[in-house]
């Protein structure tokens, strides 16, 4: 990360590893369902610590479900202290990207078959923060 980036005490902004999450986040939706994905919510954003300057960040971004024609991902975010090699969690999000067609309306994904156990407790995860984000919407339609 760059000084350009930064606050005066050296932190990286959160706006800006904000941008890099949904970045991270929509290049493996898209890749996913290999057509333009526009977010659509950012369920949660955890900052755990700060990265600072120097840091070198990875962003670990995971599909974890398909809806009819929306995808959620988790990404993790983890800053490598360059000096000294400790690699440091920083944030997680949840996102979820809705596939869009040339017209830009609603487009089907493609359907998601998790393999490994880690993969279905991702996606029993997901379909839980999916029914609370509808479960929201819902109660704030009928307000």
């Amino acid at each position: 990360m760059q000084p350009a980036d930064a606050n005066f005490m050296g932190n990286i902004h959160g706006g800006v590893i904000m941008k890099l999450i949904d970045e991270a986040g929509g290049t493996c939706a898209y890749q996913f369902c290999r057509t333009p994905v526009v977010t659509a919510a950012i369920d949660r954003i955890d900052f755990h610590y700060p990265v600072q300057v120097g840091n070198l960040v990875t962003f670990k971004a995971n599909l974890n479900f398909a809806g009819r024609t929306s995808v959620e991902v988790g990404v993790r975010v983890e800053a490598e202290d360059l000096n000294t090699g400790v690699v440091t969690h920083t944030n997680s999000a949840y996102l979820v990207f809705v596939a869009v067609g040339d017209d830009r309306q609603p487009i089907a994904v493609p359907t998601l078959e998790p393999k490994t156990e880690q993969q279905r407790r991702w996606l029993a995860e997901a379909q839980e923060r999916r029914r609370l984000r509808l479960a929201l919407r819902e109660a704030k339609d009928t307000d």
